[in-house]
């Protein structure tokens, strides 16, 4: 099966994470992509546009550039990249992340061994400047079924450690634009319509994060997102009146609390 792999940068990437980003899903693969889509979301930084030209140069067969004249969000940018990529397994990577070198063997190899899943997630290692310095593995649920019950509380995957079917995704219309929700919100319209997911037990990413993730996943702001998020999951007849009331509860606390209570909370009890 070929392989395209489909990322999304813009203007406040880091170049360097964005070069690194690169090397770790082509150079340092173990089994290399047929192909990579990197959606420019919107104008860049002379920077960054040096190192994309520059791994044009390296990749002229493999590298595919899809540039947006503005910013639109990453739904619209991925859905963009779709409509050009070729492979029959795409594998999504964000443009600050480092892939761990078997990240696609692996997931190739599974799906090769078992056609009925469509969607295949891992864990992920977050780090905080470099992948040695390590704070947390994000693990979820293995099988289809505990992922399906998980997502009615929870993200069940790892956005950018994902692999899935491009016919399976393209099939069903691609990512719908819900912000801060993205990922989240495809995964709930596969899984209500009985697409097969998995995620390989083990961490196949590095995923960079900083002392300020807990901020930025909090506020009024993302509080109000997350309620019209959990909206949505019941108006598609995934959760039910009871969880919703619940998790909005929980999850509506949970972005208003102080940034040091929710620090305390990831670190204890979701990770």
């Amino acid at each position: 099966m070929s392989v395209s792999v489909l990322m999304s940068t813009y203007i406040k990437e880091n170049p360097d994470w964005l070069d690194a980003s690169l090397r770790s899903i082509y150079d340092d693969q173990t089994q290399k992509p047929d192909e990579i889509v990197l959606v420019l979301d919107g104008p860049l930084t002379p920077e960054l546009q040096n190192v994309i030209n520059r791994w044009k140069t390296a990749l002229k067969d493999v590298l595919t550039i899809v540039a947006n004249m503005r910013n639109q969000g990453l739904a619209l940018s991925l859905n963009d990249g779709l409509k050009v990529a070729k492979g029959d397994i795409i594998v999504r990577m964000d443009s600050d992340d480092i892939a761990f070198p078997e990240r696609i063997e692996k997931q190739v190899e599974f799906m090769e061994l078992h056609k009925d899943i469509d969607v295949v997630g891992a864990w992920i290692t977050e780090f905080i400047g470099t992948p040695d310095n390590v704070r947390s593995i994000r693990k979820v649920p293995e099988t289809s079924d505990e992922i399906y019950e998980f997502g009615k509380c929870r993200n069940p995957l790892n956005h950018p450690s994902v692999a899935f079917r491009r016919e399976r995704i393209v099939e069903h219309g691609g990512y719908t634009h819900f912000l801060l929700f993205e990922d989240y919100c495809l995964w709930a319209q596969l899984l209500t319509k009985g697409y097969r997911f998995y995620n390989i037990q083990e961490s196949l990413l590095w995923f960079r994060t900083s002392a300020d993730m807990f901020s930025r996943r909090g506020g009024w702001h993302y509080a109000f997102t997350e309620l019209k998020f959990q909206r949505y999951l019941y108006g598609i007849g995934y959760i039910t009146l009871p969880t919703l009331l619940r998790n909005s509860i929980v999850r509506f606390n949970g972005r208003i609390m102080p940034n040091w209570m929710r620090r305390f909370m990831y670190s204890h009890y979701v990770r």
